[in-house]
């Protein structure tokens, strides 16, 4: 398997975690998304990704997008160690809570997002960062919220091991952290975020860890 990646892209950061905690090996290829105009917009990349988006998958003769998308082949294609628990009402929470993160934050507060508030509407640094954290503070509140009322949430999100809302919220939480915004207010989280810190298929993810940071 080959993972196109970017080592501070939030979305491929929840695939690197999930191919991980699945005890997958694969060759991860850098795509910078900033210099020179971002090499995700080359005709080399389109190719692979019509998109320009990363990351990317290729396994089986077949590239796979969209980290949701990628994650669920995972999931289907190697189904041990699971990510998602066994009860189907368990399994729509966690996912809910995965979703939460990939539809309500992660899009509003990505890099075409953000350079659209700068360049087509003029917003200047501090406009751009208060726009950043409102939706962070809406979705942190309602992830927190579930977190705290419902018994699955253990030393994970469900449970006593980390799956698909963890690989998820790790990467936002690294997101918060670049933009200093406080996470006080989300205990939770923040333990939460910490356990996953300690094991070492969060570790081999992280974004400094991989090739391409600087």
């Amino acid at each position: 398997m080959r993972l196109y990646s970017y080592w501070r892209s939030s979305s491929a950061y929840r695939v690197r975690i999930a191919l991980n905690l699945k005890g997958l090996e694969y060759e991860l290829h850098p795509v910078h998304l900033v210099r020179n105009g971002g090499e995700q917009h080359g005709e080399r990349y389109r190719r692979i990704n019509p998109q320009e988006l990363v990351p990317a998958l290729q396994c089986q003769g077949e590239v796979i997008t969209q980290s949701a998308a990628i994650i669920e082949f995972l999931e289907e294609r190697w189904p041990a160690p699971s990510l998602l628990p066994v009860e189907p009402c368990a399994r729509a929470r966690v996912r809910s809570l995965a979703q939460l993160i990939a539809c309500e934050i992660q899009p509003l507060n990505n890099l075409r997002v953000l350079g659209q508030l700068r360049q087509r509407f003029g917003a200047d640094e501090q406009q751009v960062r208060s726009w950043y954290l409102h939706w962070l503070e809406a979705g942190f509140s309602a992830f927190e919220a579930e977190l705290e009322r419902n018994a699955a949430t253990a030393d994970f999100c469900s449970g006593d091991a980390p799956g698909l809302a963890d690989a998820f919220l790790v990467p936002q939480v690294y997101n918060a952290r670049r933009f200093e915004f406080d996470l006080a207010a989300y205990p939770t989280i923040e333990r939460i975020d910490a356990n996953c810190a300690s094991l070492p298929e969060f570790i081999a993810a992280a974004p400094e860890n991989q090739p391409d940071a600087p």
